[in-house]
């Protein structure tokens, strides 16, 4: 993995990893013995967990920066004493 460029297609380290799990994969229906194989195994999901928990952060940011957005909107059209401004 080293060697390849950093992928333009967010998704594509998923399709790589998962693609064929429409069909069954031998390595699936029993556990592989080979050490190697599964440090790889966990070193790939463990990068898959995280960009997820960065995804993750990135939403809960969002959400926080939008609820102080409405809190704010909030306190300047209470101390303003009107209305919120319509949309238009």
């Amino acid at each position: 993995m080293p060697d390849e460029p950093p992928p333009q297609d967010p998704f594509e380290m998923f399709r790589r990893l998962w693609g064929g799990l429409g069909v069954p994969l031998p390595g699936m229906a029993m556990p592989t013995f080979d050490p190697q194989e599964v440090e790889k195994r966990i070193a790939e999901l463990r990068s898959v967990e995280a960009w997820l928990n960065m995804n993750l952060n990135m939403v809960k940011f969002s959400i926080q920066g939008l609820e102080l957005q409405r809190a704010a909107l909030r306190a300047m059209r209470d101390a303003g004493g009107g209305e919120a401004p319509r949309k238009k």
